[in-house]
């Protein structure tokens, strides 16, 4: 697998599907589908009322269908710009029908009262003047802290009722947000265009298109190219590990056939999604994922990708009904996919070859080795995993047990146990705890207490009072030890009091629950603030200190479970953890790495945060004689229950 090879491959978003040539001596469309089922091809659309044997498509020894229309006389295209189209085809099995083109990048839903409402058409985007990008790209971060977007589900709406966000006003009213929080790096969630709103974005029908639902593609350019302009690094939550079922506006059976792009029988579709999983063995299945990768770099700008599923891909049996805690025979095996496997080492290296700086996160469950270790290694590529266990692990401890319960050396563990030399974002909640049939960490802590216990102008509550404290320390001992890497989902950083509920059957296609109280956060007499506030003193910190950078120093000294301490020193930064309950510490001695006065840099007892200031913001620390923990020095400071202090040593 070389760069050369991989980076030649996917330049063909510019041949299939129905596109402009790029051609200046012969002007036209160039359209092109692979179909090797099929037995006829057309293209058909209002630009010729429908036409099926006006404009047929020429078949080559490859089962691929090739069209070139010339410009009109006048030198306009044949296909006005914004007018529907589709492929007219006649299956293998002789039925005469439509299909949507596989490598189409725009699709809207077709208007009520037509015939094939409320499936989605494909529409030529081909403005008169298309977006262009102002903004340098941004300077890949050396620690992510990622935002987890979804723009449809990110607005209020219109005050009454919830509706569908859009690109632009995420773009206006929802991106300064981030901004302002500190984070660098934004993942877009349910951006490949999926029929089904309820899922999340992850029935993807329509690979190569945008969400119509959120705005046009050049609306999408703006806010991405907004985001460079404000230095964060933009992410797409890429799904090539499966696709959605549909046949009438996705790709599936899309000559006729079940083994089209997929497997065929019941190895092509997963028992679990019901959804259909990709023959990563066909060279035309690669350029089409392939050349997905490229074509979201190419033309969209964006920063890198999170690919999901990677479980699923990984092994023939999805990972099904298997733990992974036998040892490397469950890793290596005839259960394994390695077509598969070289997809991602193919995709990693095409897309940090035409993208120098580019971020790959994998989502995989299993701990596959080498995930994370470039490819010339022999490798997969990907710059960074998700760290699975540790939201796992929060809903288990605040589902299960009270926090004097929690046991400070499993706490670490989960935290710290990561494969060597295998970056690792970290995170105490994604989008995942937050959907319906599960609770985000605020709800576990404080449930119905957060739509009447948080008003400033009342003293807080024990239940309260508890959730707020532990929700601050929940996220900074996960930032700090969780790797090199954080991600939140959007409005968990301030505790945000509703789950996800998507529009569906089951709610009577409410949008209630498919939004984000954003003026929540703003209220200065709510304690949400509170937590908002401490989520962008968390960012600010790491972004003076970069403790969380690959390579920087890191050491937990102390593990305490009677007195429920964790002491830890990362970067040049010395945090100190109490999960006790009640029991405060007056001149608890800490070890050390380093001797000499130290300062506290951040506390979450600060009143900005919703605390009780029982420890002086102001105070210097000195080290004294004598190490403790193991380590060779130590200081005495005063901790307080339920708060992280981190402290840092400064000159004299």
């Amino acid at each position: 697998v070389t760069g050369v090879q991989t980076c030649a491959l996917p330049i063909c978003y510019k041949k299939y599907g129905v596109r402009r040539s790029c051609d200046p001596k012969k002007p036209g469309i160039v359209a092109c589908e692979w179909a090797p089922g099929a037995k006829y091809l057309a293209l058909h659309g209002d630009f010729n009322g429908w036409n099926r044997g006006q404009y047929p498509y020429q078949r080559d020894e490859y089962g691929c269908w090739n069209l070139f229309i010339p410009d009109n006389a006048d030198g306009t295209c044949v296909i006005p710009h914004d007018s529907r189209y589709k492929i007219a085809i006649t299956t293998c099995s002789g039925e005469e029908t439509t299909r949507i083109p596989a490598w189409a990048d725009y699709f809207v839903q077709a208007p009520k009262g037509a015939p094939t409402h409320p499936a989605y058409d494909s529409v030529f985007w081909n403005p008169p003047k298309s977006y262009e990008f102002k903004h340098e790209l941004p300077v890949t971060p050396k620690s992510l802290r990622i935002y987890e977007a979804h723009v449809g589900m990110s607005s209020l709406g219109d005050g009454s009722q919830p509706d569908v966000n859009t690109y632009e006003i995420f773009r206006k009213q929802v991106l300064p947000r981030i901004k302002r929080l500190g984070y660098n790096a934004i993942q877009f969630m349910a951006i490949q265009e999926h029929p089904y709103y309820a899922s999340f974005g992850y029935h993807v029908a329509n690979f190569f298109a945008p969400s119509s639902r959120c705005g046009n593609p050049d609306e999408l350019k703006e806010l991405i190219d907004e985001c460079h302009a404000m230095g964060i690094s933009v992410l797409l939550d890429i799904v090539h590990a499966h696709a959605s079922k549909n046949v009438i506006d996705g790709i599936n059976e899309f000559d006729g056939t079940d083994s089209h792009y997929f497997h065929a029988g019941p190895s092509g579709t997963h028992p679990q999604w019901d959804s259909k999983l990709f023959n990563y063995g066909q060279w035309e299945v690669l350029r089409f994922l392939l050349g997905n990768c490229r074509w979201w770099v190419d033309e969209f700008k964006f920063d890198g990708f999170r690919f999901d599923g990677i479980t699923s891909m990984l092994y023939k049996h999805h990972g099904i009904g298997h733990c992974f805690v036998n040892g490397y025979g469950d890793y290596f095996g005839l259960q394994v996919d390695m077509d598969a496997c070289i997809y991602l080492m193919l995709a990693n290296d095409l897309i940090h070859t035409i993208r120098p700086g580019a971020i790959t996160v994998a989502e995989d469950v299993s701990g596959m080795p080498t995930l994370g270790r470039p490819v010339h290694e022999g490798g997969f590529g990907f710059d960074y995993r998700l760290a699975m266990a540790a939201p796992d692990m929060w809903i288990k401890l605040l589902k299960e047990s009270t926090d004097d319960q929690w046991e400070m050396g499993n706490i670490v563990h989960v935290l710290t146990n990561r494969r060597y030399k295998e970056k690792v974002i970290c995170y105490t909640e994604s989008h995942d705890q937050a959907l319906v049939g599960d609770k985000t960490v605020a709800f576990w802590l404080m449930d119905k207490e957060m739509y009447t216990g948080m008003s400033i102008l009342t003293p807080a509550n024990h239940i309260v009072d508890r959730g707020i404290a532990l929700h601050k320390m929940i996220r900074m001992v996960t930032m700090a030890l969780g790797g090199e890497g954080y991600l939140t989902f959007m409005g968990n950083e301030f505790g945000h009091p509703e789950w996800i509920d998507f529009p569906r059957l089951g709610n009577d296609w409410s949008y209630h629950h498919a939004r984000r109280q954003w003026n929540l956060a703003d209220m200065t007499h709510l304690r949400y603030i509170h937590l908002n506030n401490f989520d962008a003193a968390m960012h600010g910190l790491e972004e003076a200190f970069s403790f969380m950078h690959e390579g920087a120093h890191e050491y937990v000294s102390l593990k305490n479970e009677g007195d429920k301490l964790i002491v830890a020193e990362k970067g040049e930064l010395l945090f100190v953890f109490n999960f006790h309950p009640t029991q405060s510490y007056q001149g608890y001695k800490v070890g050390c790495a380093w001797p000499g006065k130290y300062k506290i840099v951040l506390d979450s007892d600060w009143a900005e945060f919703g605390g009780h200031e029982r420890n002086d913001r102001h105070n210097v620390f000195f080290t004294g004689d004598g190490g403790a923990d193991g380590r060779p020095h130590s200081l005495q400071v005063y901790s307080c229950s339920r708060t992280v202090m981190v402290l840092r040593r400064v000159d004299e």
